[in-house]
């Protein structure tokens, strides 16, 4: 699809899907402010390669900048942005260099997890906003800081949860808020996909990658074939698990559907069940419990080696209340139940994708309205549907149910601020340790 045919396409799927009181992102709507935002993307290999080319799609809007520590994702990412408007991407493999220049506006990062607050706060402090994939943040410390940097230079961070931009979502969530279900007390969400084993061995580094930029803020480790591109998530030096890896999202809209904050108690339970002997260190089995202090719970359930469907789903969040249920399927739909089990309202996005445990195909639609928002709020100054802020409180439940599954111990928190209360164990696990002279700072 060109340009011109992504903004006709975009602007008509919005206007087709619009519900009441739900406005069409401003980016699409004739008069909002001309500038263009000039971008450059970090780490491109898989769901970057695809965010930019949404971004590169959007109208006035530019890719500068293609960056990744990996030559082979570089070029291919280039030529194809290319092929999408008019101006080729540089290839700069550091993205410090890129935002050296100053007619970049925007940081836009898919790297991994250990590289999102880190590379956040660098762009904050070269004066670009950013887009950052989800997780927010490595660990709970990061996620601080990086609130921290965006406050002190004023920069738009949007996190990329995108349900926070979905119409239908944002619709749903109003239909709970204005009492729909009665009291919502209590949220599941859930996620399945059917991965295989890991096994890493020692190699020599590839032509093609720059693995001291690669590994950037984490302290140094041998490095392994198996590990990149994708397989680092079940590690916990580099990756954060599938508990953020995936349950950030329906995390995120169980703690805006039942409108609270930091928990009182977390605990969570499971394993590496599936396979055995192999090299994940993260559980491919697990749930965490997180109890609110107005009396609400979230419970998240994650089967990585086991893709048979929750409620016809292979994702997704309910919201339960006294009068009533709310099921999402994990895209831009809903449908609403009175408390004997009937239909009272459904609403389908027709763009959401079957296969929602991909993240680089599923949700094209929210995608597209969550990064209009984002280029919309730096181009007006407004706040993005999922600030830092909102991203960091998010992020922090299913960080605190990983430190939960670590320590195997139930987590006492304080209700509010979200700190861990009188567990020296659980509290190291706060923040990390760093690569000499790559410590986060502003």
């Amino acid at each position: 699809m060109n340009r011109r045919d992504f903004i006709k396409n975009s602007g008509l799927t919005i206007a087709g899907l619009g519900l009441s009181g739900i406005a069409m992102p401003s980016v699409f709507v004739q008069g909002s402010p001309n500038k263009r935002v000039v971008v450059a993307m970090m780490g491109v290999n898989g769901r970057g390669n695809y965010l930019s080319g949404v971004f590169a799609k959007m109208p006035d809007c530019e890719i500068a900048y293609i960056c990744d520590p990996d030559e082979r994702a570089m070029t291919k990412t280039i030529q194809e942005v290319a092929a999408i408007q008019k101006r080729k991407p540089a290839a700069e493999k550091d993205f410090r260099k890129a935002l050296e220049d100053k007619g970049v506006d925007a940081l836009v990062i898919a790297a991994p997890d250990h590289w999102h607050a880190p590379g956040a706060i660098i762009g904050c402090s070269m004066g670009k906003h950013v887009y950052v994939e989800k997780p927010l943040c490595h660990n709970p410390n990061e996620g601080e800081l990086l609130v921290q940097a965006a406050r002190k230079y004023n920069r738009i961070v949007q996190m990329g949860s995108q349900r926070r931009s979905g119409n239908g979502i944002q619709q749903m969530i109003a239909d709970i808020k204005n009492g729909i279900i009665g009291n919502a007390y209590m949220a599941k969400a859930w996620y399945t996909n059917n991965r295989g084993p890991m096994h890493l061995k020692d190699a020599p580094v590839p032509s093609w990658l720059d693995y001291e930029l690669w590994q950037g803020p984490a302290p140094r480790k041998t490095y392994q074939d198996g590990l990149i591109h994708y397989n680092w998530h079940w590690r916990w030096h580099w990756g954060t698990g599938e508990a953020l890896n995936n349950g950030t999202h329906e995390v995120d809209v169980a703690r805006w559907g039942l409108g609270v904050e930091f928990p009182s108690r977390v605990s969570s339970l499971g394993g590496r069940y599936s396979f055995k002997d192999d090299d994940w260190e993260t559980p491919d089995t697990q749930t965490i419990s997180i109890e609110f202090p107005e009396n609400k719970l979230i419970v998240w359930e994650s089967r990585s080696c086991n893709n048979f469907k929750s409620e016809g789903a292979d994702r997704g969040t309910i919201f339960y209340g006294d009068n009533g249920t709310v099921v999402c399927p994990g895209g831009n739909s809903y449908t609403v139940y009175d408390k004997s089990g009937k239909v009272i309202k459904s609403f389908k996005d027709e763009n959401d994708s079957q296969d929602t445990t991909n993240t680089v195909s599923a949700g094209a639609n929210l995608d597209e309205m969550h990064i209009a928002n984002f280029l919309d709020c730096v181009r007006t100054g407004k706040t993005p549907n999922a600030d830092c802020e909102i991203g960091r409180r998010s992020t922090l439940l299913v960080q605190l149910g990983n430190i939960s599954w670590r320590t195997k111990q139930t987590l006492e928190i304080n209700p509010t601020n979200g700190y861990i209360l009188k567990n020296p164990a659980a509290q190291r696990l706060w923040k990390r340790e760093y690569e000499k002279g790559w410590e986060p700072k502003f």
